[in-house]
């Protein structure tokens, strides 16, 4: 799909449907009123029927005859101006773009107007746009046949309407970071739709390597042999009930000065979570492949960091393991032996998320990172807590804290702070190791954290529990159905963010 800056005028550009965003009760802006005109009264009719009123993703498409050029008109609501936002401008584009395809459509002209908030950035708003587009028209294609793939074609050509005023070249600069930042999220995705029977641990550290070839990152994979060596006994204990091998990614890239200390992104890699002999319920298990999503998320942003050049130092970890039942498997009442030295009583297997990222946050110490930041769908007591709607941030660090809260709203992945303080820590006092797995059911995502934060007090830390976020049953404005890709834009806009204060 091939996506333009244009000056056009959108009422004479010929294209087979031209998409023009309207706010509610902004029916006088001058291209409504002659595009009304053009229509022949059609718009205000339909906003005096209360058919379309300009409400946030309302639609409605007109076939116009006479002096429009385009072959169709859908208008698309963005709700009140005051209201108006980069992410809301983002989902207007996304839903736009979803009905584009629905309409089986080779081409489509986009204007969507400013957001008051950011008037005169039309470069960021050109990025929203486009990221709502691309992200839109993501699908998961590889196991369907050629005939399924026919009946949802994309449309060739995208042309996105800035006024004359606005300088282009900003604004194709806008839409090349947003291909290179979606391009992360579409791999992440990918990724985390893949099924089991394919995603092996050895599958993801495959493709990671993919990444790095196309993007010039620097790859290292530790297999089995070598975590043994190196002393991964939480990582390699969840990992021995599967016939599948263990896989520490590390990915590198040097974009900073030499003597920069790198950010440290950590995400957990389980590529099939069934519980281990602390079983999970058949119901749903099928979307344990996403367990591996917080892995994605820091595949993904890597891609997209090398992709933009960012001038930061960024090393990303991700243990991949499978946590299968079996003979060979840990069991209820287990002690692990963690690289950090510390033993963790493991009480329920299921739990397991937590390990592999105590050894994955022991390993990226000897990088001597300023910060890091770990994702993990951790947590099914986090998506009780904020359903899908919110990522829960918790950390050692409030400054940090702060600007990833920021950075979620610029973006649209929006973070909830839940607190860690030092009394929760009683809840994992174990009478038999150091630390037990599990604090039970009574807050289930902070004594998660505060377990995590055992394996943390040598650097700033700051852990986002994804599990409400990371999957969707439904679709929304520009999230297809399955693996959301969440994380990836997230942490590059806080990574862009970081070198833009600096």
């Amino acid at each position: 799909m091939d996506i333009k800056i244009s000056t056009k005028s959108p009422l004479q550009l010929k294209t087979p449907c031209l998409v023009i965003g309207v706010g509610e009760k902004d029916f006088s802006d001058p291209l409504i009123k002659e595009l009304d005109r053009q229509l022949g009264g059609l718009v205000l009719q339909a906003k005096r029927s209360g058919e379309f009123c300009g409400k946030a993703l309302e639609s409605l498409t007109f076939q116009p005859t006479g002096e429009l050029a385009a072959e169709r008109v859908l208008l698309v609501g963005l709700g009140l101006a005051a209201d108006l936002s980069l992410e809301k401008l983002r989902q207007a584009a996304g839903h736009a773009m979803q009905q584009v395809i629905d309409k089986k459509l080779n081409g489509a002209a986009f204007a969507l107007p400013l957001c008051p908030s950011k008037p005169n950035d039309s470069a960021a708003q050109t990025q929203s746009v486009a990221e709502g587009l691309l992200l839109a028209s993501y699908r998961y294609e590889r196991f369907l046949g050629a005939e399924a793939i026919k009946t949802r074609p994309l449309p060739k050509s995208i042309n996105l309407l800035i006024d004359s005023n606005h300088k282009k070249s900003a604004c194709e600069q806008a839409l090349a970071r947003a291909e290179k930042i979606c391009r992360g999220v579409a791999l992440a995705r990918n990724l985390v739709n893949a099924p089991g029977n394919v995603k092996s641990p050895v599958y993801l550290a495959e493709q990671a390597q993919v990444a790095a070839t196309q993007s010039g990152l620097k790859c290292t994979i530790l297999g089995q042999d070598e975590l043994a060596a190196e002393g991964f006994g939480a990582l390699l204990g969840v990992a021995q009930g599967s016939m599948r091998e263990p896989q520490l990614i590390v990915l590198e890239h040097r974009g900073g000065k030499p003597d920069q200390a790198p950010v440290a992104l950590v995400g957990k890699g389980v590529t099939f979570d069934s519980g281990g002999i602390s079983l999970k319920p058949g119901e749903k298990m099928d979307e344990m492949k996403m367990d591996m999503a917080g892995g994605a998320a820091v595949i993904g942003a890597m891609l997209a960091a090398a992709l933009l050049e960012l001038p930061i130092n960024l090393v990303g970890v991700v243990p991949a393991v499978e946590n299968m039942p079996s003979g060979s498997a840990i069991r209820p009442g287990d002690i692990l032996t963690s690289l950090s030295g510390q033993t963790i009583e493991v009480l329920n297997t299921d739990a397991e998320g937590r390990l592999i990222l105590a050894d994955a946050l022991t390993y990226v110490k000897r990088y001597e990172p300023q910060l890091v930041i770990d994702l993990a769908t951790l947590t099914g007591a986090c998506i009780i807590a904020l359903g899908h709607h919110a990522t829960a941030v918790l950390g050692n660090d409030d400054k940090l804290i702060s600007g990833l809260l920021a950075a979620g709203e610029d973006c649209g992945e929006r973070l909830w702070q839940l607190p860690l303080w030092d009394d929760y820590d009683q809840l994992i006092k174990s009478d038999v190791a150091d630390v037990k797995n599990t604090g039970g059911r009574a807050a289930g995502t902070i004594t998660a954290a505060a377990f995590l934060k055992k394996f943390t007090k040598d650097f700033r830390w700051v852990h986002l529990d994804i599990a409400g976020t990371a999957w969707r049953d439904q679709n929304q404005p520009y999230i297809p159905k399955g693996g959301t890709g969440v994380g990836v834009r997230l942490l590059v806009t806080f990574l862009q963010n970081m070198v833009a204060n600096k």
